[in-house]
């Protein structure tokens, strides 16, 4: 089969869930613009592939294991064809990665999820909210259930620490916060949505380092980034993404923030 050629835009942080392998996803465009989701992936893909267009072999999952027609999976479960084609940069206010993930974007949550009902079943989206009005921070379970350690183990989502005394593996940190976006659509329905994609995750796990172990410190320091940051300096168009318990139960709002694509507010010229 051909190769599939994706610019890898979203990872997602691990969501534990009836279907262990459905724990990590990778999401992305075509280059016709339309989405592909691709799961499961290594533990090691999440970190590296980001704004790259890559090629590799797919699958499309099938609707008995999963009916949105988004989902593929990889061919070659360890990724071992995978090529690496050029990694887009963000020059001109990000222009290249505007005209590869923004070729239809939404603006009424409406219209998103009556689209993501049968037979049309969309479960990825570029969506652009009218205002955002509040980023969220909640407190969630501090250590990951014993099922899920059990799934995590399935995809080996374990932490580089593995290598370091020959000790026990230890799983990816466990977030003990979630991260929330609350907007308005064009309208005006006012839509709170967990952000659930991996930057977020990394970023806290990163501050709360720095921090020496200081939840509280790690995050304000989130908070500076996606609160004082990106809402007053940023484009923001979230994109959307189902989980496959969620939408199958057709919940009235299946979707959640998998990613947050943010390049810099562009400045109107002054006339002088």
């Amino acid at each position: 089969m051909p190769k599939t050629r994706v610019l890898i835009t979203v990872t997602t942080y691990p969501l534990p869930s009836r279907s262990y392998d459905e724990l990590v996803c990778t999401a992305g465009v075509l280059e016709d613009g339309s989405w592909v989701r691709i799961y499961p992936v290594p533990f090691q893909f999440l970190e590296y592939h980001k704004w790259q267009w890559v090629e590799l072999e797919l699958t499309p999952r099938g609707s008995s294991r999963d009916f949105r027609p988004e989902s593929y999976q990889p061919k070659q479960p360890d990724l071992g064809d995978l090529v690496v084609i050029e990694k887009l940069d963000t020059a001109q206010d990000w222009y290249r990665r505007k005209q590869a993930c923004l070729k239809k974007v939404y603006t009424n949550l409406n219209t998103l999820i009556e689209a993501s009902r049968k037979p049309s079943n969309v479960s990825l989206a570029a969506f652009k909210p009218s205002e955002l009005l509040r980023f969220l921070v909640e407190d969630d379970d501090r250590e990951w259930k014993p099922q899920w350690i059990e799934q995590l183990k399935q995809v080996d989502m374990f932490t580089d620490r593995r290598h370091a005394d020959n000790g026990p593996r230890i799983p990816v940190d466990k977030i003990p916060y979630k991260f929330k976006y609350q907007f308005k659509d064009d309208e005006g329905r006012i839509s709170t949505m967990t952000i659930e994609d991996w930057e977020i995750g990394a970023l806290y796990r990163n501050c709360l380092a720095s921090a020496e172990g200081d939840e509280s410190s790690a995050v304000e320091k989130v908070r500076e980034k996606y609160e004082q940051d990106f809402m007053t300096n940023k484009d923001i168009t979230l994109f959307l993404g189902t989980t496959l318990e969620h939408h199958r139960a057709r919940r009235s709002n299946p979707f959640t923030i998998i990613g947050v694509f943010y390049p810099p507010k562009q400045r109107q010229h002054q006339l002088f």
